[in-house]
């Protein structure tokens, strides 16, 4: 069993003040193994003090001595590579592949930023101004459940290249994951304060990161629910905010698509992360005329997708984190059903052959219009809607007919086509033809899938405010 019971202020590994102790599961067979005692708002506070208080040295430190503590920091969480992957396994349900890959990305982002750090210049000259992009301050950085280990490690590369101070607020669901990236992160030995973790509840330890006079910054990734009270609340003292939120991301199959190939892959971005990512293209848009071929790949190709115990190499799609997301996933599935969408794969309950843990059988639906509610709502799991369309121009309605705008997909074997298709699709990433992911390239969503950019120049851009000296 799992006792973790201290948080990181400046510095230091402490036992937080709040007294609650909140239960950890397994998903994958909903097994208590362990328990974390959360923070409160004094915890919170004491964290943002250290944050203040280191800040003033800390932000005037050279590019190079950053440079170092990112590449050290990077060197530290491959150490626990296999330890992380273990607890990302237990503790989330994902699949070892997806595991072993969530693990590698936790310490790959924060070289990835030394490299951006490296060749950034902090000051150019615009006519008579000498302009200098100076650190912001104290920021909040609040992270989800679905990568929590890679949003912890993110999200403080880029402040910390920026030169800003850090208070970490993860997710209280992942703290195994947290405690290890905490430890290794601490060997590091940067200077106290400079970074805090805090775990501990939304409306208690994020409510206080959210409103503290002395956090010039917030960069949350989460629900686009909270996202929006995370705005409100920081609007009082017109805090910076970097948000990256919800998704409805469509995939294009043009009519030149090799579904052969096609349909792999868009099932592939559907079901990624156990259904569980915001960038998950849920909404399969396919040509009208070519819907019964579709239909007939798509039920063979699910067929063979296996949903299971994360560690059998064969499994594909984990379990649902926790009992209260299997139970809004069914809610959709059964929704899906009552208004009438064509239930091609899957559907309520568990999957053949497991009756324990919170697994989702993977779910397709056909004949969708992009009305119905399994359509517009992010429902955060592997259920998928097929939506057919008549020609191009009825597909870039449907693909942008949506609240959301985060990523979208475009399978075709016309490539020109597909850029000039993807240059009206309003989302902040198109992939064609790929599944990759760019590091260097900015990351966030249009319309309410967030405000501001993650990665890469954008992403470090996001921690500093520029100053004008004119002479």
């Amino acid at each position: 069993m799992h006792q973790i019971h201290q948080i990181y202020i400046n510095g230091q590994f402490v036992t937080p003040h709040g007294e609650e102790l909140f239960d950890l599961f397994n998903p994958a067979n909903a097994q208590c193994i362990g328990q974390v005692r959360l923070a409160d708002e004094r915890d919170a506070m004491n964290a943002v003090s250290a944050a203040k208080q280191a800040f003033t040295e800390f932000s005037r430190t050279t590019k190079a001595v950053r440079v170092d503590y990112l590449k050290r920091m990077h060197a530290a969480i491959v150490c626990v590579e296999a330890e992380l992957t273990e607890a990302i396994i237990e503790e989330y349900g994902a699949p070892v592949s997806r595991a072993s890959w969530m693990a590698k990305h936790a310490a790959s982002v924060l070289l990835d930023a030394a490299t951006v750090l490296e060749d950034y210049d902090f000051t150019q000259h615009l006519g008579i101004a000498e302009v200098t992009m100076q650190p912001i301050g104290v920021a909040a950085l609040i992270t989800p459940w679905n990568s929590n280990a890679g949003f912890i490690c993110g999200k403080l590369a880029a402040a910390l290249a920026a030169g800003c101070t850090a208070v970490i607020k993860p997710s209280e669901m992942s703290a195994t994951q947290t405690s290890i990236v905490t430890r290794a992160l601490h060997e590091v030995g940067l200077p106290p304060g400079v970074f805090n973790i805090v775990t501990g509840r939304g409306e208690t330890v994020g409510a206080v990161l959210s409103t503290h006079p002395d956090i010039a910054k917030v960069s949350f990734t989460g629900s686009t629910a909270v996202g929006k009270q995370i705005l409100r609340a920081g609007a009082e003292t017109l805090k910076r905010i970097t948000l990256e939120l919800g998704g409805k991301s469509p995939v294009l199959i043009l009519e030149d698509a090799d579904l052969k190939t096609a349909i792999p892959m868009a099932l592939q971005a559907g079901f990624m992360n156990s259904g569980q990512a915001c960038i998950a293209g849920t909404r399969m848009l396919v040509p009208a005329q070519r819907l019964a071929e579709v239909e007939a790949l798509v039920a063979e190709q699910v067929a063979g997708i296996r949903a299971g115990d994360p560690n059998d190499p064969a499994t594909s799609i984990g379990p649902m984190v926790s009992f209260k997301q299997w139970q809004r996933v069914q809610r959709y599935i059964q929704i899906g059903i009552e208004e009438g969408a064509y239930l091609l794969a899957g559907g309520p309950g568990l999957p053949d052959g497991i009756d324990a843990g919170w697994f989702i059988r993977p779910t397709v639906f056909s004949r969708v219009t992009n009305q119905m509610t399994i359509a517009r709502e992010e429902i955060f799991g592997p259920v998928l809607s097929i939506i057919p369309y008549d020609d191009e121009e009825q597909a870039l309605t449907i693909a942008n007919d949506t609240p959301y705008g985060l990523q979208a997909y475009i399978l075709s074997s016309d490539l020109q086509r597909a850029h000039a298709l993807a240059s009206r699709i309003d989302a902040g990433r198109v992939l064609i033809n790929t599944l990759a992911h760019e590091p260097r390239a900015p990351f966030g969503g249009f319309k309410q899938s967030g405000i501001g950019r993650e990665y890469g120049t954008f992403g470090l851009e996001a921690f500093l405010e520029p100053k004008s000296v004119l002479s």
